[in-house]
């Protein structure tokens, strides 16, 4: 039996989104047999405190695993530090990692997932990441899994040997782009991957996943998908440091396990022009965006 990937949680000041998580991984076929992880950072402000001290006991009451360990920081590291040392010292141990944020909910069969994945892909050096999430996509005949260039931070999973790729450092990652390179990093403009690096770069975010994705993407790594998401992202809910009220990445959880993984190691054509075509048209009409502009001021 192979020894099943240990599971990072990073969590914060949102107690009830901790909660949700949490109770949404004790579900999850293998959670018995998973050992979890819970990163804790520490309070930035005085105003944070109470919510950051629930938040660590809803930690230190989790069952439901094979091990819990609650690791509490003793000053704020914030999400981008916390999450590449706590990746980091998960895969140098276990060689292997899955990663959750505070606000993921995921279905039954996603622990199944990563780890079949993980095994499945352990020795393929161009599959570097393993993403749970998916766009609610129109195309309805996509395999149940296929391979993508772009990395989804929302619940994902890898290896040692692909984490060793990281690149922390923005200009070392800014001068390996060429003009063809930025239209493809960025399905072809389609997403602002392009301009989430620039506003790294000029210190408007503080982003690991954008890192991340252009470590894979320069390496010509792959990332593994289902064509049926198996975690929603409830944090556009304005509680979040990073994220924004907003609705057009909800999904609905598959409720089924995949049972197909795909054996070519190459971006899936077909899904690619499914994510493309969603991206293009996320958005949705000049009145559907002034009605969310309207409902995100008022909200």
């Amino acid at each position: 039996m192979q020894q099943l990937a240990p599971i990072a949680l990073f969590v914060y000041n949102r107690p009830d989104h901790t909660r949700r998580t949490i109770i949404h991984l004790q579900k999850n076929v293998l959670a018995d047999e998973s050992r979890l992880y819970i990163f804790c950072d520490a309070p930035k402000t005085e105003a944070d405190r109470a919510n950051v001290e629930e938040v660590r006991q809803v930690a230190k009451e989790t069952t439901g695993f094979k091990a819990v360990k609650v690791i509490l920081r003793d000053h704020n590291l914030g999400l981008a530090e916390s999450i590449i040392s706590g990746v980091t010292q998960l895969v140098y141990e276990y060689g292997k990692v899955i990663v959750f944020e505070d606000d993921l909910l995921s279905s039954p069969y996603t622990l199944q997932y990563f780890n079949e994945a993980l095994t499945r892909y352990a020795n393929q050096d161009k599959v570097m990441h393993i993403g749970a999430y998916m766009y609610n996509l129109k195309e309805k005949d996509l395999p149940e899994s296929f391979f993508y260039r772009a990395a989804s931070s929302w619940g994902w999973a890898t290896w040692a040997r692909a984490w060793d790729s990281f690149e922390p450092d923005i200009d070392k990652l800014i001068a390996q782009f060429d003009t063809l390179k930025v239209l493809r990093f960025s399905i072809e403009g389609k997403m602002n991957f392009w301009k989430q690096i620039q506003e790294f770069k000029a210190g408007k975010n503080n982003s690991w996943a954008i890192r991340w994705y252009a470590s894979i993407f320069l390496k010509g790594g792959l990332t593994l998908n289902p064509a049926r998401s198996l975690v929603n992202n409830i944090g556009h809910d304005g509680t979040g440091v990073h994220s924004n009220k907003e609705n057009m990445y909800d999904v609905h959880i598959s409720q089924q396990p995949v049972k197909k993984y795909p054996d070519v190691i190459e971006e899936n054509e077909k899904a690619y022009h499914a994510i493309k075509h969603f991206l293009a048209h996320r958005k949705g009409t000049l009145l559907q965006r002034a009605i969310r502009f309207v409902k995100q001021k008022v909200g």
